[in-house]
Parts: structure tokens; sequence; C-alpha cells
């Protein structure tokens, strides 16, 4: 589908977007976040993509599929059900109401799609596919409950849609049927338990609302003291607490807090098989656990209704900031891992950059060439090889002096030279506009995005070396890689790599490249952006066949019929 293109200004600076989408297009649908906000590359920035993806000026004088056309079935086709009756959309009428009913081929789209490049990629070229028959948006448990009901006694396949943040195909409805949105209605406080340090929250409920009810206790939940959720995934702004839990996410502040599955208490679920909720002891030994068992399971047992989720102190007057600057990747990791390893407490934001996101970052933040950048390079610290590693300390005052203190004595020992909080706070300020400058280079066709995996310090270096040098290999093509969730055990990688590509299927075929030499280098399938149907037909082999079918086996017994998102999720198959 073709876009009409408009014409630069200016050679130099490209004429960038800033238009809201029209409504009821595909822009609207695949754009990041906010519909008036926008965030363009800096000069600097911009400057690196051109040289390293050797881009001429006309290269962005002339947009490509900017997606800025209507939703709407294409003339002469007729479009017709996959499963769902008349009578299914009048049954559902009844139980959620009319005005909770969407048919709309848009609503269809929207709530189908999420945010990863293949997703964005087809929609921009008008390509549409694996939408649900019908949008409903429940208000309530029971309403939910008697859907859950329906759709199992009619075989009607069954979809959630939290907050449309996923990025591994993982709201596709292969099948069509409907989607349950929850962030519409099902976005309440349930419980704050300040004597347990607890909140329970319905599963729609969004990051902001979430963390705003907790950091304002006091004056909102008549609460002693100010509390933080402690989970700031990237997505933060745009996600769901629910859709953390279903599919293991990550914050910036995990090294500290924990991740997604550290932070849940109990949860509540209706499923084909029925509804429960699980208990809320801190520790219990009564056999494998079933709260365990739905953490990360992506829709596929049940509609996650309800979760009960640890809280903490919030202190944002102790915080303690730190940067440094190595001379190598090698020492870079070294003091990460030691200080992963020290015994005394972990930061709750570290994170280090490779050779090459640290030299992109320099540009981006316009340090190239300044006093700071050239006292580096005095004393050898040069561009190609020098390292960043940054990080941020939460908690009680001393505690925070104390992890500072340490984290200072270990990066010394290293030669890392500290750069001061500086680099964090930039790095800070930017963290969840960041992923708005992805639209403004995909209107140019310069396509930005991330695969991540688990590894041990065993095996870092050989997963680091091998992904990079497939992503290299590839030509015109920046790799920039850093880690940001730590453990005593090992962190993780997150490869973030940005090229071109002619077609959704060469794009596919490139990244699930990525997917195979993450495997082969001793990386975990996914570290925190679930499985979803990217990684799906990677499981069995990943997991092994046995564990595989225990998770087939669970499948089978809360959804006998199939109908909670089928389709290979978790490597389900159909």
């Amino acid at each position: 589908m073709l876009i009409k293109n408009r014409k630069a200004n200016n050679q130099q600076t490209p004429e960038w977007i800033n238009d809201p989408p029209l409504e009821g297009t595909f822009r609207a649908i695949f754009k990041w976040g906010a519909p008036d906000r926008y965030k363009n590359p800096s000069s600097g920035f911009l400057d690196i993509i051109r040289e390293r993806l050797n881009l001429k000026h006309d290269d962005f004088e002339n947009h490509d599929l900017i997606g800025n056309i209507k939703v709407e079935k294409p003339k002469g086709e007729e479009e017709k059900s996959k499963i769902i009756k008349p009578d299914d959309i009048d049954g559902i009428k009844k139980i959620v109401g009319v005005e909770n009913i969407s048919l709309d081929r848009y609503s269809r789209v929207k709530f189908s799609k999420g945010k990863s490049m293949e997703d964005i990629l087809k929609l921009r070229h008008g390509i549409v596919e694996n939408i649900p028959d019908l949008v409903v948006h429940p208000e309530n448990r029971e309403q939910i409950r008697e859907i859950v009901e329906y759709c199992n006694e009619k075989r009607i396949p069954l979809h959630v849609y939290g907050g449309g943040s996923s990025v591994t195909l993982g709201l596709d409805c292969l099948k069509g049927g409907i989607t349950l949105v929850m962030n519409t209605h099902m976005n309440r406080l349930v419980e704050f338990n300040e004597k347990n340090q607890t909140i329970t929250v319905e599963a729609g409920m969004m990051g902001p609302a979430y963390e705003k009810l907790l950091n304002e206790a006091p004056e909102l939940l008549g609460a002693s003291h100010r509390y933080t959720g402690g989970h700031f995934p990237q997505s933060f702004e745009f996600s769901s607490v629910g859709g953390w839990v279903v599919t293991l996410g990550a914050g910036q502040a995990s090294s500290y807090y924990g991740d997604a599955y550290d932070l849940v208490i109990s949860q509540e679920y209706i499923t084909p098989a029925g509804s429960f909720k699980t208990l809320e002891y801190p520790a219990t030994a009564t056999g494998p656990k079933v709260n365990d068992i739905m953490k990360g399971s992506e829709g596929v047992f049940g509609v996650l209704v309800a979760v009960t989720m640890k809280i903490f102190r919030y202190f944002p007057e102790n915080s303690k900031t730190f940067a440094f600057m190595f001379p190598d990747w090698d020492s870079t990791v070294k003091a990460a891992r030691n200080i992963s390893q020290g015994e005394f407490g972990m930061p709750s934001i570290l994170r280090i950059s490779d050779a090459e996101e640290s030299d992109v970052a320099m540009k981006m933040y316009n340090l190239e060439g300044s006093f700071l950048d050239k006292f580096m390079k005095i004393k050898q610290y040069k561009p190609g090889k020098r390292c960043i590693l940054m990080g941020q300390a939460d908690g009680e005052k001393e505690f925070t002096d104390n992890i500072k203190k340490q984290v200072k004595k270990i990066c010394k020992k290293e030669q890392g030279l500290y750069l001061t909080g500086y680099p964090l706070i930039k790095w800070r300020h930017g963290r969840f506009s960041d992923p708005y400058m992805r639209d403004s280079l995909n209107d140019y066709g310069v396509l930005i995005d991330t695969l991540e995996a688990s590894v041990t310090w065993k095996n870092l270096h050989e997963l680091h070396s091998r992904v990079r040098r497939y992503i290299k290999n590839r030509p015109d093509t920046i790799c920039m890689t850093h880690a940001s969730h730590f453990y005593s055990q090992g962190t993780n990688l997150y490869f973030i790599f940005i090229t071109r590509a002619e077609h959704p299927d060469d794009f596919q075929i490139f990244q699930r490249g990525i997917i195979k030499e993450i495997i082969a280098g001793k990386g975990s399938l996914s570290h925190h952006h679930g499985v979803g149907r990217m990684m799906g037909p990677f499981m069995k082999s990943h997991i092994g066949e046995v564990q595989l079918d225990v998770l087939k086996a669970i499948k089978k017994h809360f959804d006998p019929n199939n109908i909670m998102n089928p389709g290979g999720i978790l490597g389900m198959g159909d």
C-alpha cells in the first residue's frame, strides 16, 4: 500500500512528522505512546546512523510508508467471521452491554497488535492479519467469568489485551474469536494493606496509575508512608500491571527490587476449568506453587483479573547516582560482576554498555569533542574500546551511601574513571521518551529493534561476541549492547540493532537469525519480554520436550478446549 511522499525542506535536517496521527488510521495504531507526543533523534544520533548505515542526505528527503490512511475493509472484499456467529454477538452483548462491544475493523486491528517491529512494518504496509472478530471491554470479574464460560461452551477463541506494548506477537488472533480489553474498566484498586506491605489491583491498571497510588499513598490511601512498586520497564507508561506479570517483565530497577516474578504475592484467575485465587502467605512448603506456575503464562491458561504485589518504602531523597568509564568491555563486565557478588546490597539501577553503545551514547548526549571526551582520550579511554557503567542506589540513606561507596571502590580497582552521576541523569531523563524516536526513524525506512537474553557470567562474552558478529555481518547495521538486570549468577544482554529492510519478510528472516544465534551462544530465549508467538517455535529446543509437555499438561487442565490464546504461544502449537 503506497503512501504519498512528502519532501523535506532541508537537506541537513529531516522533516520529522510531529503531527498527531489521523483518527482511525494505521499510524494511530502503531505509533508509540501519546498521540501528540514526539521525540526526534538528536543531531549526534542522526549523524552516527547516517554514517554507519551509509545513508546520504537524499535518504532523508522522502518519507517512507507513514500509515496515515484509514483502516478500512478493502473494496470488494467480504469479510466473514472465522468462528463468531450473529447469535454469539448477541450473547456477549447480553453479558457486557452493547456499549462495551466493538465490531469495527479499526478496533479489531488496534487491540490485536503490539509494538514489535514486525507488527509495525506490516501495519505500515497496510497488511492486516490475525485479528479478532469481536472486541469486548468487560467491566468486572463476573462479566469475565460469564464470557469465559460462554466461549468455552461455544469453542470461541479468547484473547486478553492489557496495555498493548507486547513485542513478541503475543496479541495476534490466529483463529479469530474475541479479545478482552482489560485496561478500559478492569483497572481499579482492590486492597491496600500497609501492614503486610502489599497492594492488590485489577490486572488492567496501567503503570503510571499504579505508581501514583503508591507514591501518594498518604494522600490517596491514608497510609503512614510513601511507597513504590519498584517496577519500571521502558513501556511503564503504556503497559498494565497484569501484563507485567503474565509476560514476566523486568524494569530498570530490577537488580534491587526484583522483576515481576519476584514481586507477585498472589493472583486471581478465571479459567475454563474454574476460578481461583492463590494464597497470600509470604512463604509456604505445600508443594509446587500454582502461583508460580501462573506467572508468565501469557493468557494460555486463563484470564488474570487481579494481582497482589509487594511494595517498598519510597525514599527518592536518598537516591545516589554514579557513572564510570572503563578502558574496555572486559574490565566493565568484571566490575559489574564484582558489584553483583559483593554481598553489600545491590544498586536499583545498574547498567553497562559495550563499546559501540558507549560511542553512540557520547554522540547522543553531545559529549563527543567535549572537555570530558578529550580528558578521557588523554587517559587512554579511547572510542571504539571504552565502555560506560552507570547506576543508582535506592532505599534507606545509610544503605545507599554504602552502595555508592562500595561501587566506587570496585570500579576504581578495575580502572573505572568516575564521571559523577551526570550520564545516569541524562539517560534517566530520556528513558521513557526514547521509544518515540523509532517512529521518526521508521518514517524514513530506518528500522530499530531489540532482542534480549539472560546469560551466566561464564558465558557472557561468548554470547556477546557471537550475536554481535551475526548482526554486524549484515551490511550497514548498528549493534548496540548493554546489560541492565543483574544477579550473582549472571545478567542479561540486550541487543539493539538498527538497519534497513525492504519488506517485513526480509526483516523477519534477519531477526529470527538473531534468535538462533542467541540460543547457540548459550543465552536464554527471553529475559523479560515473554515468549509470545515470535519465540514460540524455539521453545521445545530451548527447554526440552519433557518440560514443554508439563506446560501442555497444565494447559490441558485449565483449558481443555484450547480457547485461551491459541496459536503457538509458549510453543503450545494449535
